[in-house]
């Protein structure tokens, strides 16, 4: 079992950048594929990027590609997300997820708040 914190969150100005953090323990970041999802009012949570264990292979969803990046720091068990030229629709709340290798297992952080202003 892995415990997921995130920090970071806040109100920001559009074109306006933003830096997440989701620190674990219980476990090591490494042993999963770490991610971040968001879930705006009214709308289904969605996926916003991965970042696999060993080699650091990343995927992103459209909306988000070529804004933002994630990056792991395997010595501080952390997971980052760096958003860059935020817009009013990244407003949401952003969650970290960890998932087992097998993909049976999803852990979840508690939820950040991000708010774009326009």
């Amino acid at each position: 079992q892995v415990q997921l914190v995130e920090s970071g969150g806040g109100l920001v100005q559009a074109g306006g950048s933003l830096r997440l953090s989701c620190a674990a323990s219980g476990g090591t970041a490494s042993s999963y594929i770490m991610g971040w999802f968001r879930q705006a009012p009214g709308k289904d949570r969605e996926f916003v990027a991965r970042i696999t264990f060993r080699l650091p292979v990343t995927d992103y969803a459209d909306s988000v590609k070529d804004r933002f990046t994630i990056s792991r720091d395997n010595a501080k068990n952390t997971v980052y997300l760096q958003m860059n030229s935020l817009k009013p629709e990244d407003t949401a709340v952003y969650y970290c997820n960890a998932r087992t290798l097998s993909g049976a297992t999803d852990y979840w952080g508690q939820g950040t708040q991000v708010t774009v202003s326009s």
